[in-house]
């Protein structure tokens, strides 16, 4: 038995690749975080619809029952969401009755988001779920390399420890 080569239109053997080379992506971290975030988000996304959510609208949600009062300008400056994409989330779940919106104590312009008692008992949930998914997705991981890579990812994308976010929003109060 002969075995075959494949030629191109002018009769050169083209090369048959028997293993990938996938050191240069390998070595991005951009690369791997996007892998990284495609295992963990479609279990996400599954999981999610029994509460009707998002990612965006679990992380708006979260934000929202662990800072009762928070506003609008708040969420979209911690989240890099620009306002009008924001305006139809709110309504969303304003609309569901999850969130409320009640007057600004210190800012007569602004309108604070708090949780409805309902809004509450789907953000424990949900955030239940999201660590439940989240455990088995890093099940090969340690507790320390599990810390160790959100406290490397959260530096990346805000350019600074994450200590330094705590302590940044503690003098904004």
């Amino acid at each position: 038995m002969s075995a075959r080569v494949a030629r191109s239109a002018h009769g050169e053997a083209m090369p048959a690749v028997d293993q990938i080379d996938c050191s240069y992506l390998d070595n991005l971290i951009g690369y791997n975080a996007r892998r990284a975030a495609l295992a963990v988000i479609g279990v996400f996304l599954e999981r999610m619809k029994v509460y009707g959510l998002r990612p965006v609208d679990f992380s708006v949600l979260s934000l929202i029952a662990h800072n009762p009062g928070i506003t609008s300008r708040q969420l979209c400056a911690t989240l890099g969401i620009l306002p009008p994409n924001l305006v139809g989330m709110i309504n969303a779940l304003e609309k569901r009755r999850i969130i409320v919106r009640k007057p600004h104590p210190h800012d007569g312009r602004a309108l604070g988001l708090h949780v409805t008692p309902g809004g509450l008992k789907l953000t424990r949930d949900a955030e239940r779920t999201a660590v439940e998914l989240e455990a088995e997705a890093t099940a090969h991981l340690t507790a320390g390399e599990s810390k160790q890579l959100n406290r490397l990812l959260q530096k990346v994308y805000l350019g600074r420890e994450p200590a330094e976010r705590q302590t940044l929003a503690l003098q904004k109060k």
